[in-house]
């Protein structure tokens, strides 16, 4: 287990195109384009595969011809968006992006009548399709396409929503985000950037935070007059789809989408808004332990403390090595080729998108953008990421059409293998760095558990005001955020008028719902994680997990391993396990 020397930091963007004028950019996009032309003058003007299984069997497996040639089209816009993502500077990348973005938008329409017409099987038939042995590897693919028929529109409506969806949702959304991107915050003699002075403000002493927390809701209010006009937009926008498809409630498409069981989800949204008290008692505490009177909003992500202990890079990847190395040897040789051979951007620079993230495609390598510093977050971070890789990476057992995974299950495995390498760290620590890392462990879990649904609760109620209202102006919007943050943060924190217009900046109230995906992660992966610690040999059952892609249901997924996603019990049990560190925590700190 030798380390590798040659460690590098930047990604390597050769492993797809040798410049941005590669001539094979044309022949991928070319590539892709000739198959959708190729697989409509096929199928278009045929009915056979839709009454007899092995016409059908011959059909989808020129569909998966498909599906590996024009991924060969999105081979440039990755290429594109990682070299923005570098250089936001790059309006040339983006232009490009955009640009064959809409080519292959426009190819991949020439095929949309397969999906309606597979949809439109008829019942019968559907259930011996299903139970038909040589379509045994693609039972679950047409068992979405079956269920999602029912909110199913004709080709050309389903051409109309796909095209209006830029106008629609897409430019006002942009439109909203370049203009906070443009705000600056006075900080001092000088101004800042409205980003950076959002990740400042936890950093500060108490009056100084407050104050440039103020300066900055004050900043998001200015610029609130069109992001009044957005949000309502893009939700009256959402409201006419779902009325087109036939959906009964506002998060329904969403939950179909990450192919969710919906009354799973609703056990996990009351599951987790009744224990609203665990989070209250958190923030209770925190109030304690920071020795003030009470807290404001700004105080929300404040540390009781820093960790002195450093954490390069190297260091960083060497600590994550052993580790993975001692969970099994393929999630140690999946880090080792990411260091060895640029799939990792390490450091922040002038330019570069800020946050980290992991990034996939089918046939494409898998990248991590992080922003490390020498801390124990970054750390963290790190092994978040590559949880995420090693999903990834282990989905590419699967065949092209189950390599992708639902969104609902994305943040399991990153916060399984961040616990895992936290509760490694953990016992290295001396006794006060336990007590900050502590803190801000379960700082973590209330804002991806508590929170996440909190923010659930008030986009259901801001979509059913619009949709009963026909516009909601922006102090409601503002004052309703409040109450919702109210409810899961409890009587310690005192909240200023000025503190709901942070939804302006907030993106996740543009992609409908999705933030039920990050709570249903986080308890699944304690679920995972408690019983690989209490027994190393589940890492079995975790490795079925990693390597199922999209192949199943998350349901059937974690329900093949032992885990009941369906039920409140689940839920709670990760819930419990909230409850227990902060028994620690108080236990630590008396």
């Amino acid at each position: 287990m030798a380390i590798p020397r040659n460690i590098k930091t930047a990604w390597n963007l050769k492993q797809f195109y040798a410049s941005p004028s590669d001539p094979q950019i044309e022949k991928d996009i070319r590539t892709a384009e000739k198959a959708y032309a190729l697989f409509a003058k096929k199928y278009r003007n045929r009915k056979d595969y839709l009454t007899n299984e092995r016409k059908l069997l011959s059909a989808l497996r020129d569909h998966d011809t498909l599906i590996e040639k024009s991924s060969l089209g999105n081979k440039p816009i990755y290429y594109f968006g990682y070299i923005q993502e570098l250089n936001s500077f790059d309006t040339k990348a983006e232009a490009m992006s955009r640009k064959l973005g809409n080519r292959l938008t426009k190819a991949s329409h020439k095929v949309l009548f397969f999906d309606i017409a597979l949809g439109n099987i008829k019942p019968k038939k559907r259930k011996s399709f299903l139970s038909s042995r040589i379509l045994k590897k693609y039972h679950y693919f047409l068992k979405r396409i079956f269920i999602e028929s029912d909110y199913q529109l004709s080709e050309k409506e389903e051409k109309i929503l796909s095209l209006k969806g830029l106008p629609g949702r897409t430019m006002w959304i942009e439109g909203v985000s370049k203009l906070v991107q443009k705000q600056e915050i006075r900080f001092g003699q000088k101004k800042i950037p409205i980003a950076e002075a959002s990740n400042l403000i936890s950093t500060l002493p108490v009056s100084k935070r407050r104050e440039l927390h103020a300066a900055t809701m004050a900043q998001l209010e200015s610029v609130s007059d069109f992001a009044e006009s957005e949000i309502n937009a893009i939700f009256t926008d959402k409201k006419i789809n779902d009325e087109l498809r036939g959906f009964k409630k506002p998060y329904s498409a969403t939950v179909l989408g990450y192919e969710n069981d919906e009354k799973g989800v609703e056990n996990l949204v009351a599951a987790v808004t009744a224990d609203f008290s665990t989070s209250r008692e958190f923030y209770s505490l925190k109030k304690k332990l920071l020795k003030l009177k009470e807290l404001t909003y700004a105080d929300r992500s404040v540390g009781i403390g820093r960790i002195k202990r450093t954490f390069t890079f190297n260091e960083s990847y060497e600590l994550l090595r052993r580790i993975l190395y001692n969970m099994g040897k393929e999630y140690g040789t999946i880090l080792d080729r990411f260091v060895h051979k640029g799939h990792i951007d390490a450091f922040p620079n002038r330019g570069k998108s800020g946050g980290a993230y992991c990034s996939f495609g089918i046939n494409e390598p898998t990248f991590v953008l992080l922003n490390h510093v020498p801390s124990f977050n970054s750390l963290m971070t790190f092994a978040h990421e590559m949880g995420h890789a090693i999903h990834s990476e282990m989905s590419k057992i699967q065949p092209p059409l189950y390599q992708g995974y639902t969104t609902s299950v994305a943040e399991t495995a990153s916060t399984f293998f961040e616990m895992v390498v936290f509760n490694a760290i953990f016992q290295t620590l001396h006794e006060r760095e336990k007590i900050i890392a502590l803190h801000d462990r379960i700082q973590d879990d209330i804002s991806t558990i508590y929170r996440q649904i909190a923010f659930f609760n008030f986009e259901l109620e801001l979509h059913k005001k619009i949709r009963e209202e026909g516009n909601v102006p922006k102090e409601e919007i503002a004052r309703m955020l409040n109450r919702h943050m109210r409810a899961y943060i409890g009587p310690s924190m005192s909240f200023q008028r000025h503190d709901g217009y942070f939804f302006v900046a907030v993106s996740h109230f543009r992609r409908p719902f999705y933030v039920y995906s990050y709570t249903y992660g986080q308890l699944i992966s304690k679920a995972l994680y408690e019983r690989y610690e209490k027994d190393p040999r589940y890492i079995d059952d975790i490795r079925l997990f990693l390597n199922a892609g999209g192949s199943k249901s998350p349901e059937d997924i974690f329900g093949g391993i032992g885990l009941n996603v369906t039920k409140p019990t689940l839920f709670k049990e990760g819930l419990a396990n909230v409850k227990r560190n902060i028994a620690r925590l108080k236990k630590l700190t008396a």
